[in-house]
């Protein structure tokens, strides 16, 4: 999928990698981007720096974990600028706890980082299917194919969100719609970073696995894995290898991985 003229749904964007994708997304010239995110004041002022550059896009308030905020979203954006091409599910949620975290923290993880997945295809996909195409990018995370060290609910969701998407892609690719899941490792978001001021192993983790990326080389991807329609979007290829590895022998990919980052029982 080329952007150009394609009407672009985001959630998660007032910030990082959300925000990067809906200025670039923008600057490759779509006919309009729906900005949303819990933090209206930062959409806002993401949708200020596309418009002053000629953009086109409108900031909504929305929980990426509610259903209606996202249906609410479909119809915002099919008003202003037409049928939705792309929805990009991108809002994550990250506690750095392990399998003893609270009950609210797995409940919440699995809201944002797997239903709200659920629910964009759901609201985004009866309209994509009537028209026989459209775009739904998930972003997911390379913990959702390496794991990560010292955040169960993290990992875990993560990976299932991967799942979700092979589902979605094995089920609608005849039918027209393209997904793609979106896995990068450490990026310098506010999801990151104030994990690894502060130590924690599984920030850490990421950090060492791969150089950090900026959002903006994330969203450079993005263009491009959109652009070849391909399935795993890795910002950062040594994912590609390091998932290979894994899958050819779990058992050994287990040991050096306890070894490396000197995970211990949590």
């Amino acid at each position: 999928m080329e952007v150009t003229g394609r009407v672009v749904v985001l959630t998660g964007a007032a910030h990082g990698i959300g925000a990067a994708m809906a200025r670039r997304f923008a600057t490759e010239g779509a006919a309009g981007v729906v900005v949303s995110d819990l933090d209206l004041e930062g959409a806002e002022k993401v949708v200020a720096e596309i418009t002053a550059a000629g953009g086109a896009a409108i900031a909504r308030h929305a929980d990426a974990s509610s259903k209606e905020d996202l249906k609410t979203l479909v119809t915002d954006a099919r008003s202003t600028f037409g049928a939705v091409d792309l929805f990009c599910s991108n809002a994550g949620a990250a506690f750095g706890t392990g399998v003893h975290a609270a009950d609210e923290q797995w409940t919440r993880s699995w809201a944002i980082n797997v239903m709200q997945h659920v629910h964009a295809a759901q609201v985004a996909l009866p309209a994509m299917l009537s028209r026989g195409h459209g775009y739904l990018l998930i972003t997911a995370s390379g913990a959702g194919l390496l794991g990560t060290p010292g955040d169960a609910p993290y990992s875990v969701t993560k990976h299932a969100a991967v799942g979700l998407a092979e589902w979605l892609a094995i089920t609608y690719r005849p039918r027209g719609i393209r997904v793609s899941a979106l896995c990068p490792l450490g990026v310098r978001t506010a999801l990151l970073e104030p994990g690894i001021a502060a130590g924690h192993p599984a920030a850490l983790a990421i950090a060492a696995a791969a150089p950090l990326l900026e959002p903006e080389d994330v969203a450079e991807s993005v263009v491009h894995g959109l652009a070849s329609e391909e399935f795993l979007i890795l910002p950062h290829e040594s994912v590609r290898e390091t998932y290979a590895r894994k899958a050819a022998g779990l058992d050994e990919w287990i040991d050096r991985t306890i070894l490396e980052t000197g995970a211990r029982k949590r």
